[in-house]
């Protein structure tokens, strides 16, 4: 069922993006002068910004929302709790909230319809009805619905966005981002059914006991021209799009280039002026092309190296074959940079763990690590490891090991204390043979007197 992975950020080690979406700095990067309000592209397959504008601020979604609304569908899909072929009754709940204002297929109360259908139903043509039926078959209720969204759009990395109702009607509580909305476009297109709903130009439905069959259009210009011409892309693979007064027009849009995957996002776009058109053209499709092309003609995958020579040396102690050691980076980082870009440009910051290191030294024992970093952006970090190793020796091991002996704390005490014994011991034993050795002469002199008594 799923199509595209994300495949790994870096390689060796993961960006501390956590979670998966914090925006980052674009390098080199261009004034594309967009007509909108917010924007985004991004590289699908490896999660990176590639064009930020205000992508992290958060803006109305409009229905847009429904790409979320379609992912818990799929999702409950995916776990057996639906099937797409599951016949779903409209009920009470299917216009809660909808006002004139938001396009509905009318559907029936009790009007049948399978999961597949509907999900025809919220991705082309948006109707709002839809997206509530399909709620309350997910979750029981549109609350519980919603609740389910907004933990799903945690889940994601999303950390601007909160939803009120699964159709994108308009609520001051009920917003997102580019970057958000991105993160779920990118979930969505691992369901190869979404890929093959959402690029379908026409839908025919079926005749139901309540009504005729009917035709629905998809209201992506960049795959159809059932409102509006001259706007298709061949390379365009899904998009939902979105229109409120409070959000303009937005479109997602998802492209595809040989292994090249790119999402965009447009938020608070509009008709525009463009020079040497004689009519208004429509911003959200208009600039959702450019800022596609603009990726795919301006960047490339290109694997980061700065393992071609030593870059520091670290002492070593306790040997006689070399008292130093040199480190080299190991491995490589991948990233997706702008081809004006030069790599020799970005800058390596070595850290050592340590000035100096005991042998043995193994050759690849990590020794440091390098930051490569180019303006405000870092990509990455690399091991350094020593290129050589190093033995130790055991003579001088020893005799250090004699040295830290004699200086430990503890043995000093003791010696102190065997000492201190020692010359108690010797000072009672010198000062007892100096009083027994007068007595011995006294005995010795009375012993040898042969003088006469008076």
């Amino acid at each position: 069922m799923k199509k595209y992975r994300v495949l790994p950020l870096l390689l060796l080690f993961t960006l501390s993006l956590a979670p998966a979406a914090a925006v980052t700095t674009v390098p080199n990067q261009e004034d594309l002068n967009l007509f909108c309000t917010h924007a985004v592209l991004l590289d699908a397959n490896h999660g990176e910004i590639l064009y930020d504008m205000k992508a992290n601020e958060k803006a109305f979604p409009a229905s847009t929302t429904k790409l979320m609304t379609a992912l818990l569908v799929l999702e409950a899909v995916e776990y057996g709790q639906l099937t797409l072929d599951t016949p779903i009754a409209a009920g009470e709940t299917r216009m809660q909230d909808v006002t004139y204002s938001y396009v509905n297929a009318e559907l029936k109360l009790g009007e049948v319809l399978t999961v597949e259908e509907l999900l025809y139903l919220v991705l082309l043509p948006s109707y709002a009805d839809a997206c509530n039926v399909l709620a309350v078959a997910v979750d029981g209720s549109i609350e519980a619905f919603v609740d389910h969204m907004n933990r799903k759009a945690t889940e994601l990395g999303c950390q601007n966005t909160h939803f009120t109702n699964p159709v994108g009607i308009h609520n001051e509580n009920h917003y997102s981002t580019a970057y958000d909305l991105a993160l779920i476009m990118k979930a969505c297109l691992e369901y190869d059914t979404y890929l093959e709903i959402s690029k379908v130009p026409k839908y025919t439905l079926h005749a139901t006991e309540l009504s005729g069959p009917r035709e629905f259009y998809n209201s992506n210009a960049l795959v159809s021209t059932w409102r509006y011409s001259g706007y298709i892309y061949d390379k365009c693979i899904a998009g939902k799009t979105g229109n409120t007064d409070e959000a303009g027009r937005c479109l997602v849009a998802a492209a595809e280039d040989g292994d090249e995957v790119l999402i965009s996002v447009i938020i608070g776009s509009g008709p525009m002026e463009v020079p040497g058109d004689t009519e208004l053209r429509q911003g959200q499709f208009r600039e959702s092309k450019r800022l596609l092309e603009y990726g795919f003609n301006n960047f490339h995958r290109v694997t980061i190296t700065k393992d071609s020579e030593p870059v520091g040396k670290v002492k070593v102690t306790m040997s006689r074959q070399a008292d130093e050691v040199n480190v080299k980076a190991q491995g490589s980082i991948t990233r997706t940079l702008p081809k004006s870009m030069d790599v020799d440009d970005i800058e390596a910051e070595v850290h050592l763990f340590a000035e100096e290191v005991e042998a043995p030294v193994e050759a690849g024992q990590v020794m440091g690590v390098m930051t490569l970093t180019y303006g405000d952006e870092t990509y990455g970090k690399l091991d350094l490891v020593a290129i050589t190793s190093v033995e130790r020796s055991e003579l001088l091991y020893k005799k250090q090991q004699f040295f830290e002996f004699f200086q430990n704390e503890g043995v000093r005490i003791i010696l102190a204390v065997v000492m201190f014994l020692a010359a108690i011991v010797i000072l009672k034993l010198t000062v007892f043979r100096r009083k027994k050795h007068p007595k011995a002469g006294a005995a010795a002199r009375r012993g040898n007197y042969k003088g006469t008594r008076m």
